[in-house]
């Protein structure tokens, strides 16, 4: 059975920090993330056969996140 999640990232104030966000994090995706630049968001599309492995991953993607996000509104 395949597990899917979807999280999606909008930045009314500053779509380019959630764009820049996401493009940071790409380099560590899985072979089962796919990510989606949008106009107005960032999607990133996560499947797995187990949820445990799910929790861990979105787990890990949203603290790395965190992180971007905080060094790219710093910046500038």
């Amino acid at each position: 059975m395949k597990i899917r999640g979807t999280i999606e990232f909008r930045s009314l104030e500053a779509p380019e920090i959630a764009e820049k966000v996401v493009l940071a994090l790409s380099p560590d995706n899985l072979l089962s993330m796919q990510t989606e630049v949008r106009e107005d968001s960032t999607v990133t599309h996560f499947s797995t056969e187990k949820i445990t492995s799910l929790i861990a991953t979105v787990d890990d993607y949203l603290m790395n996140a965190k992180i971007a996000e905080d060094i790219v509104s710093s910046v500038g």
